[in-house]
């Protein structure tokens, strides 16, 4: 994949295109901060434009924020089949097309990647593990049995190794990505849901969760949509009041739910005290641990 005064797609090239496939939709900055951290967007464009010109993948027009001009990725079959035959993709998966990448569900679905990549940045930053396929989205959870027995679909499931002296310790997490578009009694209600999750039983008494997980993961939701920052602020503490007082999370007292501004996310990372857990919504906490302060985020 060489040409003469054009750029060389770099060895990277199939985990490029592992991530488009994994990831449905990234923007050029976003490939750029997952897989060539440091380089400008244009040399990161030059890259993309031999994969393109190799129909390994392909990009729809969009506008961002500010309204400026961008691309989104996509990978094409041939793409992914690449990323799988040299054993970067356990299996194929739901490949969209250039219609879908600009539909409705775009904006969504670059937010839950904005998400994924605040960890990696972070984990960069601290010597951790979480790389370019440490999220999987749409990630399904049976709960309830025959035909009576219901999905829950995690907008994502993160996967996160901290590295410390004494151990290695593999953290997950659900995260769900909140774009205002449910009413806020409709987004507590998703959110308690994972309380059925975790105390969903098979016909032998053994928790359903099981079968995927080692230990329940917390579930993290980031608040988004809105450049109001007082009016996300409220759209979270009312989720949270709706939140105390649904049965679902009442009943499942081992279910953790916090809840971030995206921008906090962004800006200062998931070991700022930048979330509000549901359980003790007076304290300002990390996405582990946490820690108290003096005023609410």
């Amino acid at each position: 994949m060489t040409g003469s005064g054009q750029p060389t797609v770099p060895m990277a090239a199939t985990e490029i295109l592992a991530s488009l496939a994994e990831h449905r939709v990234l923007s050029t900055p976003q490939i750029g901060e997952i897989h060539f951290p440091g380089r400008s967007d244009r040399w990161v464009q030059m890259v993309l434009s031999r994969l393109a010109e190799a129909g390994l993948a392909e990009f729809v027009p969009s506008l961002g924020a500010a309204g400026t001009p961008r691309r989104l990725w996509f990978v094409t079959q041939r793409g992914a089949e690449a990323a799988r035959e040299q054993g970067l993709l356990k299996t194929m998966p739901r490949l969209i097309d250039a219609a879908a990448a600009s539909g409705p569900l775009q904006a969504h679905t670059l937010a839950v990647n904005a998400t994924g990549i605040a960890f990696m940045r972070c984990a960069r930053e601290r010597g951790d593990e979480c790389g370019p396929l440490a999220w999987r989205h749409e990630v399904p959870h049976r709960f309830g049995q025959g035909r009576r027995g219901r999905t829950l679909f995690a907008d994502a499931v993160l996967t996160y190794v901290r590295l410390t002296a004494a151990e290695v310790v593999v953290e997950q997490r659900f995260i769900e990505l909140d774009r205002a578009t449910l009413s806020v009694d409709r987004l507590a209600a998703e959110l308690a849901r994972y309380g059925r999750l975790l105390r969903a039983e098979g016909g032998d008494h053994e928790q359903l969760w099981r079968a995927q997980y080692r230990a329940f993961p917390s579930v993290i939701c980031v608040l988004t949509g809105s450049d109001d920052r007082g009016a996300l602020r409220r759209r979270r503490d009312t989720a949270i009041a709706l939140l105390q007082d649904d049965p679902d999370f009442v009943l499942a007292a081992d279910l953790s739910v916090r809840l971030c501004l995206a921008d906090d996310l962004a800006e200062r990372g998931p070991f700022a005290p930048i979330f509000v857990d549901a359980r003790e919504p007076d304290k300002a906490v990390d996405w582990l641990v946490g820690e108290d302060r003096e005023e609410r985020v």
